[in-house]
This record gives C-alpha cells, structure tokens and sequence, in this order.
C-alpha cells in the first residue's frame, strides 16, 4: 500500500528506535509485550534475536534496529516486544520485533502522511507507507509487510520451525 492508497483515518502504534519514531498500523500488531526471556537460536542472522514462547507458541524476535542498520538494541527499563502479523507468501506469520520504546497509539489523517523522500539508490525506502508527522516530529509509517525481504522472512520461518521441532 502507499500513500495514495491511504484514504481514510487510521491508528498507528508509535515507538521509537533510539531517536526515530516508526509507526505501524494497528490492524498489523497483536500486542505489546514487556521485555522477557529470548531463547538464542545458533547460526542465525545477527537481526535474529532469538524465539519467545508466547502462550505455548513459538514466536520469532527479530531486533529492528539491526534490520535498519543501526545499533543493536539495548535492554531498558522500556524496551519491549511488538508482536506483528506479517504476509510472507501470502501467508500470515507472527513475529516479535523488539522495539527501545512504545509511545501510543495515533489518529493520523491521510493528509498527515507524505510520501517517503527517494534518497537515491543506497537507501531502501520500500518498507515506508510515508512520512507522517506531529508537530515538529516526524514518524516513519512503515509498511510491516515489507520491512523484511523474502529470503529474511524465510529466515524467520525456519527458525520458528526449528524451535518448534526442538521443543517437540
């Protein structure tokens, strides 16, 4: 979905990556949880945090700021898990994504929300909706569905799979 296609009043869940906001609609996320126990899968990407059992099932935590090239998360008082649906091949797949803070839940209007600036070829800006902003702040809408690529995706699914066989 882009911008255009954004047409109607939506709510985000805000949170923030050390000084950036990021936005994710609301009909994409599950929960927030507080931080808990991540059991660490060998061999795995280093965006691979681990899996967390989340009432008997397991869930695979990926560290957001590793997957936008930043420094590895740091556990705070306030870091947290937000637990999204994702669509990898159609199919709907549940993933914790660690996040250094949750901020609230906005109403954000269409015209609120400006398409994501083309900063040349270096930088991926496919994973944003848009650029939305409140008052002088500004929050990167991403699109979930799209943050992770294919091949990372399957990553997660197979460590998923792995624990559960592990586990079994």
């Amino acid at each position: 979905m882009s911008v255009n296609e954004i047409t109607e009043t939506r709510q985000y869940l805000t949170f923030k990556l050390g000084a950036e906001v990021f936005g994710i609609d609301v009909a994409k996320v599950r929960e927030v949880l507080d931080f808990t126990t991540i059991t660490e899968i060998p061999r795995t990407p280093d965006f691979m945090s681990g899996v967390i059992n989340l009432r008997g099932s397991v869930v695979p935590v990926v560290d957001l700021r590793l997957c936008f090239q930043m420094s590895k998360t740091e556990r705070t008082q306030n870091t947290c898990i937000v637990v999204v649906e994702v669509l990898l091949e159609g199919e709907a797949t549940v993933i914790g994504a660690l996040a250094d803070s949750v901020e609230e839940v906005l109403d954000m209007e269409p015209s609120e929300i400006q398409p994501a600036p083309r900063i040349g070829t270096q930088i991926r800006t496919e994973f944003l909706h848009g650029m939305g902003r409140r008052e002088s702040q500004f929050i990167m809408i991403l699109d979930i569905d799209r943050v992770f690529s294919a091949e990372e995706l399957s990553t997660v699914r197979s460590v998923e799979g792995n624990a559960l066989e592990a586990s079994a």
